[in-house]
Parts: structure tokens; C-alpha cells; sequence
């Protein structure tokens, strides 16, 4: 794919959705940090059903360490690894108040010490909540880099570093929630809605899948 092609589609993202947003629910860092780690392998929606009731409660963490473990685990207990991320949330809250002054640090060498955060949650963190350049590479962005011919890869990493590198920079503040919506709601993996997505003309995926016949 070349760069004109490139810089079409991302024009294209931005006049359908200006202002993309993530869909997991949060009012500051800390509850968009917590959010993300609880996010992993587990749908928006399923933690957004969670925060809800949770962030009422406790949303900082002076107040989420004080729940402990096994009560965190009864309001977290509906996501999937439930367990596992209640003991690393208790972990990370332990650091950024020992450590950080309570507050989410902005540097990704801090962030991904915290229990429970990849790379990813970190890009995620520093993109939504700090306004950093980064590319947080997910299913739904890896399946769409390689699909469309955007930025292919044969891993995760190589994709982030290849999108960071052929996104025009206008777009990159917003360019992984683009990715991502796209990836969500149009070029899904087992059936992507080709006739109904508004790059197709740009994109390289060769098997284009035809508009379901009228019932």
C-alpha cells in the first residue's frame, strides 16, 4: 500500500468520526489505567458492567487498595481472569502509592513495571490519557494492519512500529481508536462487512466479501 492510499483512508476515518474515543468508561488516568488491565481478554462492555459499580465505590487507589483482594474480586468477579487481575490491581495500587505519589505515571518504563501491564495497556494509557503518540496493537488492530495492507506484520510488534512509521503523524493521536472501531464493527475476523466499509476501494484484501443477499 502507498502512502497516498494511506493518507486517504485515515482522511476518511477522521471525516466519518472526528473525535474517536475508547469505549471503556473512565473519569481519570488511574480509572482508565485500571480499565485497560482489566480489559485483557475481556470485552468493554463486560468492564464497563464492573467499573460501574466499582468506581462509586473505590477510583483511586488509596480506595481500591483498602477493598483488599477478595472483595475487589466480588465486584470485578463477572470479567474473565477475575482473580488473577484483583491481585494485580491490588499490586499496582500498592506501587503508585508507594512510589508515585498515588498518581499513573506518564513514562512507559514505569507503567509496564506495574503488575498485569503489557506494552499494550502502557500505549493505551499514554495515547487516552496523555495525549502521547503511541499504538497500542490489539486483535482488532493487528487483523486490519495486515487485511487491509495498512501496515503488515507477522507480529504485533513489528505492526506498531510499521503503523508508527506510515501513519501520517496528523492522524496518529487518533489513529488506534480509528483502527480499532474499524476493526470492531466493520472488518471483523471471520466476516468483515467489505460492502459496507468505506475504504474498500483502498483496501488490499483481495477476497472481498459480497453484501448478503436480500431475504
Amino acid at each position: 500500500m502507498n502512502a497516498a492510499k494511506r493518507l486517504e483512508i485515515f482522511k476518511r476515518f477522521r471525516a466519518a468520526n472526528p473525535s474517536p474515543k475508547t469505549e471503556l468508561e473512565y473519569t481519570t488516568p488511574f480509572e482508565l489505567l485500571i480499565a485497560v488491565l482489566l480489559s485483557a481478554q475481556a470485552t468493554d462492555v463486560s468492564v464497563n458492567k464492573a467499573t460501574r459499580i466499582l468506581y462509586p465505590v473505590a477510583n483511586t487507589p488509596a480506595a481500591i487498595l483498602a477493598l483488599g483482594v477478595d472483595e475487589l474480586s466480588q465486584y470485578i468477579r463477572t470479567i474473565g481472569l477475575f482473580r488473577t487481575k484483583a491481585k494485580n490491581v491490588i499490586a499496582t495500587c500498592q506501587i503508585l502509592l508507594g512510589q508515585h505519589g498515588g498518581e499513573v505515571p506518564r513514562d512507559r518504563a514505569s507503567l509496564e513495571a506495574l503488575p498485569g501491564v503489557g506494552r499494550k495497556t502502557a500505549n493505551v494509557v499514554m495515547n487516552t490519557a496523555f495525549g502521547e503518540l503511541t499504538m497500542a496493537v490489539d486483535t482488532h488492530i493487528f487483523r486490519v494492519s495486515n487485511r487491509t495492507g495498512i501496515a503488515p506484520g507477522k507480529n504485533v510488534e513489528i505492526v506498531e512500529q510499521k503503523l508508527l512509521k506510515f501513519v501520517p503523524k496528523e492522524f496518529l493521536l487518533d489513529a488506534h481508536h480509528w483502527l480499532i472501531l474499524h476493526g470492531r464493527y466493520t472488518c471483523m475476523a471471520r466476516k468483515p462487512q467489505c460492502w459496507n466499509c468505506m475504504i474498500a476501494d483502498l483496501c488490499d484484501y483481495k477476497e472481498k466479501t459480497p453484501m448478503p443477499a436480500s431475504t
